[in-house]
């Protein structure tokens, strides 16, 4: 396998990244439609995954209502995979309840969010930690603010975007080098 690095970091991950969108799907509404593995095939295709020497794995809060990350973790767990083998990669803006502050890129959202991924993966720690999509009701200030605090935490390593047009990350990129905060690594 060959492998390069995320952005302009240190983090080297598989050329390939191996997706756990199929994950769980039982009673879980839109996601029983997209699969349904189960803990039994998980740990198969995780060892299938490991043993082919990717590295890079990623989920989503939101997949599965949190099921594909409560498989994933427990899978490495099951087949004794060491946590500095693998760059575990997960997401937050979608909807994860019915109260008002589930969903979006608050600060709130941000900061619950990974404390409940954490849970479910049995980590410490995020290695990327990316934003699933726009939210137009929080200020890009706060949404980087929040990730930069995050990282300081050390809850979340590295902080990325996905489904961002390119001008609002260029401005989210401005903000965050303005003020000497972590940058985003990767789209």
């Amino acid at each position: 396998m060959k492998y390069n690095y995320i952005g302009n970091t240190g983090l080297r991950v598989s050329e390939l990244c191996f997706g756990t969108m199929t994950f769980g799907g039982q009673d879980a509404g839109m996601w029983s439609q997209i699969g349904k593995l189960q803990q039994k095939e998980v740990n198969e295709m995780l060892g299938a995954v490991i043993e082919s020497g990717i590295n890079f794995i990623d989920t989503a809060n939101v997949y599965s209502f949190g099921q594909s990350e409560q498989l994933l973790g427990q899978g490495l767990i099951d087949l004794n995979i060491n946590r500095d083998e693998v760059v575990i990669a997960t997401k937050v803006l979608g909807p994860m309840g019915q109260q008002p502050n589930n969903v979006g890129l608050s600060r709130y959202h941000i900061f619950n969010s990974v404390d409940a991924s954490l849970k479910r993966l049995q980590m410490d720690h995020i290695d990327v930690l990316y934003v699933h999509g726009v939210d137009p009701r929080t200020s890009l200030e706060e949404i980087v603010r929040s990730l930069n605090d995050i990282v300081d935490t050390g809850k979340v390593r590295y902080v990325a975007i996905c489904n961002w047009p390119a001008w609002m990350v260029a401005k989210a990129q401005a903000i965050a080098k303005y003020n000497g905060w972590h940058q985003f690594i990767g789209l």
